[in-house]
């Protein structure tokens, strides 16, 4: 650990979310156009590469794809329950008049997206295990698409948007550990319990050195991985026992934060799009895109999500338990909503949970939506805000 407190600004993360989002849609980019070349025999041909780990009986055999999947994506998890932590205890969630309007707003840019993709594909068992798929937002995306208004955009609208992400990192996580877990195995269980408890028993008993709780995730991670429940929730549950100061008030878990969030940022988010994003256009038709599968991850992530976020913080306002951030205006915060209709990474990850057993028959379908859906809600997002922004001559001189 550091010994000053290394601690990111709201500033600073803003921006390398930002950055973050340039370098995804960029390796989102290049895997499509990897799949749509001859170079795409190689694109699966890498993902497909069988990587093991084996130590005496104890053996991990997956591709290369489930290893970025299932283990990278733990640190990401981790980093994210890191800053959730952070921001419940002393950041912009700390205390319930900060919580309410981009709690309510999560809260509707879920029930709403779900609510129009289940109407789709009701009736379908299959398909409806993707009912998460549209209720996700890509931050780093969201607030990329903020940054190119510059200082036009009020810190406030993008606190309040960085807030509301954070309740859907968190819903996410819930969403996974509920209903993307099978085939439990208890042995695995409790292993993955007992390295919880002794974690949970180090944070009780002060021990603020990182390096016994990092040993204990991966210990955790292995029994989790091995137990059914996804992977990803091992970096969550570690996540959480980090201790927050130590007695001199220095912050273990936000020098963790910091030490993590640019491999998170510029390695594993851009590696996982990579990954995941690669969809063949060829052989596309209309009635692909009609798909029911496909239509309701669109009609979701476009209008169920600033629709859902609108009426919930709406609800909240016309019954005096909120008010709108400071500086903005609702035509700014459809915008804002818009943007949150960028599912991408997030709605990636799910809908490869959702359809890991399917034999592939929608996955297809699941990221022509996911990157339809998202385009069209970053252009919607980017044409309200253009016209709701203050002009620059007028945000400069505020």
């Amino acid at each position: 650990m550091s010994k000053t407190l290394t601690k990111l600004t709201v500033k600073e993360f803003l921006q390398f979310e930002s950055a973050s989002g340039v370098m995804i849609l960029l390796s989102a980019l290049a895997a499509l156009v990897f799949a749509n070349s001859p170079l795409s025999y190689f694109y699966g041909k890498i993902l497909e590469t069988p990587v093991a780990i084996q130590v005496g009986a104890l053996a991990i055999n997956k591709p290369l794809l489930l290893w970025i999947n299932d283990g990278l994506m733990a640190i990401f998890f981790f980093l994210v329950s890191l800053e959730i932590k952070r921001e419940f205890l002393e950041g912009e969630l700390s205390s319930v008049s900060q919580v309410i309007p981009p709690g309510m707003g999560a809260l509707g840019g879920m029930i709403v997206p779900a609510s129009i993709y289940i109407w789709f594909n009701w009736g379908d068992s299959v398909a409806l295990n993707a009912w998460a798929i549209p209720v996700a937002t890509d931050i780093a995306f969201a607030l990329a698409l903020l940054s190119i208004f510059g200082s036009r955009v009020p810190l406030s609208l993008k606190v309040f948007l960085l807030a509301l992400a954070i309740f859907d990192d968190l819903a996410a996580v819930i969403i996974i550990a509920v209903f993307y877990s099978q085939d439990l195995s208890s042995t695995a269980l409790l292993l993955a319990g007992t390295a919880l408890l002794l974690a949970v028993a180090m944070n009780k008993a002060n021990v603020t050195r990182t390096s016994g709780y990092i040993l204990l995730g991966f210990v955790l991670w292995l029994a989790v991985l091995k137990s059914g429940v996804h992977a990803t929730l091992a970096g969550v549950l570690i996540a959480l026992c980090i201790p927050m100061r130590d007695q001199d008030g220095h912050s273990p878990l936000q020098s963790l934060e910091h030490d993590l969030h640019a491999p998170v940022a510029f390695v594993i988010l851009p590696v996982f799009a990579f990954a995941n994003a690669g969809l063949a256009l060829g052989d596309i038709a209309w009635i692909d895109i009609t798909n029911p599968v496909t239509l309701g991850i669109i009609l979701g992530l476009l209008l169920g999500k600033p629709v859902g976020i609108l009426l919930f913080v709406g609800l909240s306002v016309v019954s005096g338990f909120a008010t709108l951030p400071k500086d903005v205006n609702w035509s700014q915060l459809l915008g804002a909503a818009f943007a949150c209709g960028i599912g991408f990474t997030m709605s990636l990850f799910i809908a490869s949970l959702a359809f890991e057993h399917s034999g592939g028959a929608y996955f297809s379908g699941d990221r022509l939506g996911i990157l339809i859906g998202s385009a069209m809600s970053g252009l919607a997002g980017y044409l309200v805000l253009h016209f709701a922004l203050p002009k620059a001559e007028q945000s400069t001189s505020a």
